[in-house]
C-alpha cells in the first residue's frame, strides 16, 4: 500500500480512470478489468499487510455472515453476473441452476433492511454446501468483513447481543479500493452508487442490455440502488480532492 491512505486513494483512482480512458472493445472487457483491479488490488495489499493480524476465523466452509445483505459496485455486479452464465454453460453448472436461485432468493429478501435480512437467516444463494461458488468474484464487501473469532459470529446470527470483532485492516482496505473505484466512475459520469447484490444480479442476468446502458450513462441498475451511504457527502469529499494526474 502506499505510504499514506490518500495517496493509495489517489493511485487507485487513477488507475481505474485508465481503465476507463482504455475505450475497452466491448462492455464484458470494461467492467471485468474495473472488477479485476479492485479485487488484486485488494488481496495484494491484505496478504502484505496482514501478517501482523492476528488469525482470522474465517475460513472455507464457514457461511455464518453469508445471511448479510451485501453491496456492491456496477462493474462488481457485472463481472459476478458474467461469471454466472460462464458457470452456468457447463454442466456442473447448469446442475446448480444459480441464475434461477438468484432470482428465487431476490423474490424473497428483496427490499428487507439489513437487520431483517440478517435475522431471516435466508442464505446467499451462491452457497453450496457452506461454500461460496463465485468465489473468485465475490464482492469487495464479502473481502473486507473479516472476523477473529467464530463464536462471536455464530452469537450475532442468532440475533444476541454480542460484540463481533472485525478486522480493522480488512474494513479500511475494502472502504479504500470501494471509494476509488466510486470516485473514477463518477469522474467518468457513470452511476456509482452501490446496489444490493441479490436484486442487482436479477437484474443483470434477466436483461443483458443493461450494462451498455450503465456504460452510456444510465443508472440501469437503479431499481437495486441502496441509501447505504451518504452519497452527496461522498461527492463533496471527492470534489474536495485535487483530480489524479
Amino acid at each position: 500500500m502506499a505510504s499514506q491512505p490518500f495517496d493509495f486513494f489517489q493511485q487507485m483512482r487513477r488507475g481505474f480512470g485508465q481503465i476507463l480512458d482504455s475505450a475497452a472493445s466491448d462492455g464484458e472487457a470494461e467492467t471485468t478489468a474495473l472488477a479485476g483491479r479492485a479485487f488484486g488490488w485488494f488481496e495484494s495489499n491484505i496478504a502484505q499487510h496482514g501478517r501482523e493480524l492476528e488469525p482470522l476465523a474465517c475460513a472455507r466452509g464457514c457461511p455464518t455472515c453469508c445471511a448479510l445483505r451485501v453491496t456492491a459496485t456496477a462493474p462488481e455486479i457485472f463481472t459476478i453476473a458474467d461469471y454466472v452464465r460462464k458457470v452456468s454453460a457447463t454442466p456442473q453448472g447448469a446442475r446448480l441452476a444459480l441464475a434461477k436461485r438468484i432470482l428465487a432468493t431476490d423474490a424473497r429478501t428483496r427490499g428487507m433492511a439489513p437487520e431483517d435480512r440478517l435475522a431471516s437467516g435466508i442464505a446467499c444463494p451462491i452457497l453450496f454446501e457452506g461454500v461460496c461458488v463465485l468465489h473468485p468474484v465475490r464482492t469487495l464487501a464479502c473481502r473486507g468483513h473479516a472476523a477473529y473469532v467464530a463464536a462471536q459470529c455464530q452469537g450475532a446470527a442468532r440475533g444476541e447481543d454480542v460484540t463481533v470483532e472485525l478486522s480493522e485492516p480488512h474494513h479500511t482496505l475494502r472502504a479504500l479500493v470501494q471509494n476509488a473505484l466510486q470516485a473514477a466512475l463518477r469522474d467518468k459520469g457513470l452511476a456509482w452508487g452501490l446496489y444490493e447484490l441479490n436484486h442487482a444480479l436479477a437484474l443483470a442476468l434477466e436483461d443483458t442490455t443493461r450494462r451498455e446502458a450503465w456504460l452510456a450513462g444510465e443508472d440501469s441498475l437503479a431499481p437495486a440502488a441502496v441509501d447505504e451511504a451518504d452519497l452527496a457527502a461522498l461527492a463533496a469529499l471527492f470534489d474536495a480532492m485535487p483530480a489524479p494526474a
